[in-house]
C-alpha cells in the first residue's frame, strides 16, 4: 500500500460528516485528488437534485486530498486548516458527482516554503462534474498548513 492509499484509506474515516454524506475519495497525489457522491436520499435536495452542502462537502473533501499528497511523506506532523472557500454552482447537479482537485502553483514551492517556514498557505481549485462531464460547480479552498 502506497502512502497515498494511506491517505486515502484515513481521510475517507476521519471526516465523519464526509462518510455521512457518502463522499469517497477515490485518487490521491501531490496536489491532485478526485472524489465522488452518488446522489442518495441523505444528498438530495427539495428540488430532486443533489443537495449545496453535500456538493460543498464533496468539493471540500477532494480538496483536502490534493493538499495531504503534498504532505504524503509527512501528514503525521503537519496540522492542515481550511481557511476559507468559495463555490460557484453552474448547473443542476443530478446523480454521481466527481470532483478533481488541483494544487494551485508548483508542489516544489509549497514544500520549500513548508520546510523554511513550517508553515504555508496556499489554494486548491476543484471542479464538480456529472457522469456526462458537464460541469456543474467549481470551487476554490484556500488552506494553511503548518508543522504539528
Amino acid at each position: 500500500m502506497t502512502p497515498f492509499d494511506m491517505i486515502r484509506e484515513q481521510l475517507g474515516n476521519a471526516v465523519p460528516f464526509a462518510r455521512h454524506a457518502g463522499v469517497k475519495l477515490t485518487h490521491i497525489e501531490a496536489g491532485l485528488a478526485r472524489a465522488e457522491l452518488e446522489q442518495t436520499a441523505t444528498t438530495i435536495n427539495h428540488i430532486g437534485s443533489q443537495h449545496a452542502g453535500a456538493l460543498f462537502t464533496l468539493g471540500e473533501t477532494a480538496s483536502g486530498g490534493a493538499m495531504a499528497g503534498i504532505f504524503a511523506d509527512r501528514i503525521l506532523n503537519v496540522r492542515p486548516i481550511a481557511g476559507e472557500a468559495q463555490i460557484r454552482f453552474s448547473r443542476i447537479a443530478r446523480g454521481r458527482i466527481v470532483a478533481e482537485a488541483r494544487l494551485v502553483g508548483g508542489v516544489e514551492n509549497i514544500l520549500k516554503k513548508f520546510a523554511a517556514d513550517k508553515r504555508v498557505d496556499f489554494d486548491v481549485t476543484v471542479v464538480l462534474s456529472d457522469v456526462e462531464g458537464t460541469e456543474v460547480a467549481n470551487m476554490r479552498v484556500s488552506w494553511t498548513v503548518k508543522a504539528a
